[in-house]
């Protein structure tokens, strides 16, 4: 069977582009080994919002199969919020301070080797030259024992006000972050740990999977991280589409969905930046979505912009880039953009191929929010401000028909990974601390 298959790729409204190949098909080796038992521990904590601050919000509360591995919505309520998906409202007795500034990513495949670095800006990266083998905003507050980056990356969500640990004012998890202590016996891990290592349930099974943990006591935040991390690992792994068939060389693609998949690796360009198996480069491009919401400001300053990687590398070549998202299933995992500025996956198509005109054309009602009394738009709605986004942009604008555009969402349609987007283990039915589980129903 051939790794690798050729086409020749239409282009644009029937020309004829270069020959291309497509990616070869992934194979176990491109993952890490997962053991089971740890992804059945996992799998209790990342639905258990016993490691929020008021124990209210759960990792699958953001992150949820039914809405894709996401939340459903351009801006989510973490601490704050009532509900799942675009149901989800803010609390009217205790309401959020905020809207969660950048859109909720899918989890799809995190658990691949090639996945070096997350989140929109890329603030967490694999780095072996500093302490634990990773780069982060965390720096001196960074402790060693995270398996893997998929495990470091849960050290954020826990930690921030907007997402899970709440206000200060409301319990000692979110006052141990206002005050800057994260690791130690009264920083916001330890707390988060003890909780879980304080249920018998959570205690035996911390101690069947990991040989290192003798008791409760020894049970550490990096223990838990990594039980949750392995569990999305095994959970989401996606490489069952019929676009892996087709990679396979056991199928092909008909129709417009052929059509598409020549559009995407010939004429509309792509491929450039949605490369490989995985369906990207992960590298950062400023590709000019709309910025809406609060923007990531630092404590002393006072805007709603959001310049990506920019806020990471200090490098102006980084203004409004973002980290080039994988497309598998991305026909469930929408709104698209780093702000979920648009909730139809056509448009966005269509804005992306001319990041200039995109903007321009522009309109709030392309978003899902839930209702919130702040100025979403507060940048878009600033014609300067909109024209530094659209400045940044340095690809040339692709013109698309509408028939590309459909034939280029058929194609996307064969990312949908029926096996993936069940689960594996599944939602369970109750969680060790009996607190509510996220579910839509």
């Amino acid at each position: 069977m051939k790794s690798k298959l050729m086409l020749i790729a239409l282009g644009l409204h029937g020309t004829m582009a270069t020959a291309q190949t497509l990616p070869n098909p992934i194979v176990d080796g491109d993952y890490f080994e997962n053991n089971l038992a740890e992804a059945q521990l996992g799998q209790l904590l990342f639905y258990d919002p016993i490691l929020s601050g008021n124990r209210e919000v759960a990792c699958a509360t953001c992150h949820h199969p039914s809405l894709g591995t996401a939340d459903g919505v351009s801006l989510g309520f973490g601490d704050g919020g009532i509900g799942l998906g675009p149901a989800r409202r803010a609390d009217p007795n205790n309401p959020p301070e905020e809207r969660i500034p950048r859109n909720a990513p899918a989890l799809f495949n995190l658990g691949a080797r090639e996945f070096t670095v997350l989140f929109h800006d890329g603030r967490l990266q694999v780095d072996p030259s500093r302490p634990g083998g990773l780069r982060t905003p965390m720096d001196e507050d960074m402790v060693v024992g995270f398996a893997s980056l998929l495990s470091a990356q849960t050290m954020f969500p826990v930690l921030s006000r907007d997402e899970m640990a709440g206000s200060h004012s409301e319990n000692g998890v979110a006052r141990a972050v206002r005050q800057g202590l994260i690791a130690g016996g009264a920083g916001a891990w330890d707390q988060l740990a003890k909780r879980v290592a304080g249920l018998p349930a959570y205690a035996v099974q911390f101690q069947d999977v990991y040989d290192h943990i003798g008791g409760p006591e020894e049970i550490a935040f990096t223990d838990i991280s990594n039980a949750i991390a392995v569990f999305m690992a095994h959970e989401w792994r996606s490489d069952t589409a019929p676009f892996d068939a087709v990679l396979r060389d056991e199928a092909q693609l008909e129709g417009a969905a052929q059509t598409g998949m020549m559009l995407f690796y010939g004429g509309a360009g792509c491929s450039t930046c949605h490369a490989g198996a995985y369906l990207t480069d992960h590298d950062f491009h400023a590709m000019g979505a709309p910025q809406i919401g609060p923007g990531k400001a630092a404590s002393f300053e006072d805007h709603q912009r959001d310049e990506g990687r920019f806020r990471v590398t200090g490098k102006r070549a980084d203004l409004y880039a973002f980290r080039t998202p994988s497309l598998r299933n991305v026909a469930l995992t929408g709104p698209y953009g780093h702000a979920g500025s648009h909730q139809d996956l056509g448009r966005f198509i269509m804005d992306h191929a001319d990041p200039a005109a995109g903007l321009k054309r522009y309109e709030a009602w392309q978003a899902i929010l839930p209702p919130f009394e702040t100025d979403d738009f507060a940048v878009m709605s600033d014609p300067e401000q909109a024209a530094q986004i659209a400045a940044a942009v340095e690809v040339k604008p692709v013109g698309l028909s509408d028939s590309d555009v459909k034939a280029i969402l058929a194609f996307l349609d064969s990312m949908t990974d029926p096996i993936s987007i069940t689960g594996r283990l599944g939602v369970p039915d109750a969680v060790p601390s009996g607190l509510r589980i996220p579910n839509p129903n």
